[in-house]
């Protein structure tokens, strides 16, 4: 089942064109991972995909269902309010900044919009927080608040809000990158797990072993387009000359 569907997406600031004339699809249960030069459009990519940007032109459906498409004349629609609330119920995004809420303790930053935009059930939703932050690592965390945890902490509480959204895809946005190189580790390895519960994910990531290790399609980008996409042993193994030459810096770690 297609989870995701980008059409010919564009997205540009002022002048400058990001992403030019994207187009891919993101199947149930499936391992995607974006890499790429920095500028290259992967994080506004991302953004684009989850409804945080506004496209130029193209389409974005999730489950088949349209979320935003262009009309023409830069005029873009939207899916109406009660059709865009469960669209948005289908992902869930993990920033490289962790975006948590400094005011609220580690249970209030899962278990908020589970209880507030959801409307789901307290108690349930404080049980299933539990679960993920003992998943995490991180049982002993919950009354903390993010200025008393380390990065990799935050990152980690991070998914765990994710999760509690019972997302069927997941984004990763270089969730690594604020990170320094024994933190990482410990972010990645949670985020291989991850692969066990069959939940879709889509990751922009500079980790190349791990890219290369987790996924199930490779897409890298240049220039604000997809130079060639396909599994991680075509693309890493590619003739391509712009791929190779981007690699080339990663030699050594593959």
């Amino acid at each position: 089942m297609k989870l995701l569907e980008l059409k010919h997406v564009e997205k540009s600031f002022g002048e400058l064109a990001v992403i030019k004339n994207i187009s891919l699809e993101v199947e149930e249960g499936e391992i995607v991972s974006i890499i790429g030069p920095s500028g290259s459009g992967k994080s506004t990519l991302l953004r684009c995909a989850t409804l945080l940007e506004a496209i130029d032109s193209g389409e974005i459906l999730y489950l088949g269902q349209k979320a935003v498409w262009s009309e023409g004349q830069g005029r873009l629609r939207y899916a109406g309010k009660k059709e865009l609330k469960h669209i948005q119920s289908q992902y869930g995004l993990v920033f490289q900044n962790f975006n948590l809420f400094p005011h609220f303790s580690v249970m209030k930053n899962i278990t908020d919009a589970p209880i507030h935009v959801q409307k789901r059930d307290r108690e349930t939703v404080y049980r299933e927080a539990r679960e993920l932050l003992k998943k995490m690592g991180l049982e002993d965390k919950e009354e903390a608040f993010p200025c008393q945890l380390s990065g990799g902490q935050c990152q980690r509480v991070a998914i765990a809000r994710a999760l509690a959204l019972h997302p069927n895809i997941l984004f990763f946005d270089e969730p690594t990158s604020a990170l320094d190189p024994e933190l990482t580790g410990e972010v990645l390895k949670v985020i291989r797990s991850l692969a066990e519960l069959h939940i879709a994910m889509v990751i922009v990531t500079h980790e190349m072993a791990f890219a290369k290790d987790i996924s199930n399609r490779v897409i890298f980008m240049a220039d604000g387009v997809i130079v060639e996409e396909g599994t991680p042993e075509a693309v890493f193994a590619s003739g391509n000359e712009r791929t190779q030459a981007f690699l080339g810096r990663y030699g050594a770690l593959l």
